[in-house]
């Protein structure tokens, strides 16, 4: 066996204020002081460093309406992550079909996502799906591990 395969696999860290959360295989409650998602491996914990907020298509129209004080806030604690990213269950398409009982116009979503993902620096991934959000926040954890690990991530930001 070589020593990649030896090592535990990461745990990826979910927020217990989470309603809803994303399912994994390797998980473990926490409580995190920013997103909804991080990771720790045998050797570290790196929720200092690694924060993946996620949001359903009627949490983003909440965030973009009523709770965007709030949620401006949050993305302001996020931006300071050298490894960062908002991921939405919901495809481009879906946004602008609105989210059902939202006052907020779909264009004001998606000009809300591209603010700020200029302001704050942050990806920002359509994933389309719980399953698929799942998915890319498995990915966005354990590249942000592997490069972090490598050297690339301090100062990254």
């Amino acid at each position: 066996m070589n020593a990649r395969a030896s090592k535990a696999e990461p745990i990826i860290l979910t927020d217990r204020r989470e309603q809803n959360p994303l399912t994994f295989l390797h998980s473990e409650p926490v409580t995190l002081t920013t997103g909804d998602y991080s990771i720790r491996t045998a050797d570290r914990d790196y929720r200092d460093l690694i924060s993946v907020e996620r949001k359903s298509l009627p949490d983003l129209f909440g965030c973009v309406g009523q709770q965007r004080e709030r949620f401006e806030r949050c993305l302001e604690r996020l931006a300071t992550y050298p490894y960062c990213a908002i991921v939405v269950e919901a495809t481009f398409a879906d946004i602008l079909s609105g989210a059902r009982h939202s006052q907020v116009h779909p264009n004001s979503a998606i000009g809300s996502l591209v603010a700020w993902s200029t302001r704050y620096r942050l990806p920002i991934w359509l994933a389309g799906n719980r399953e698929h959000a799942a998915m890319v926040v498995t990915k966005i954890l354990h590249n942000a591990v592997k490069y972090h690990d490598a050297g690339e991530g301090e100062g990254a930001r």
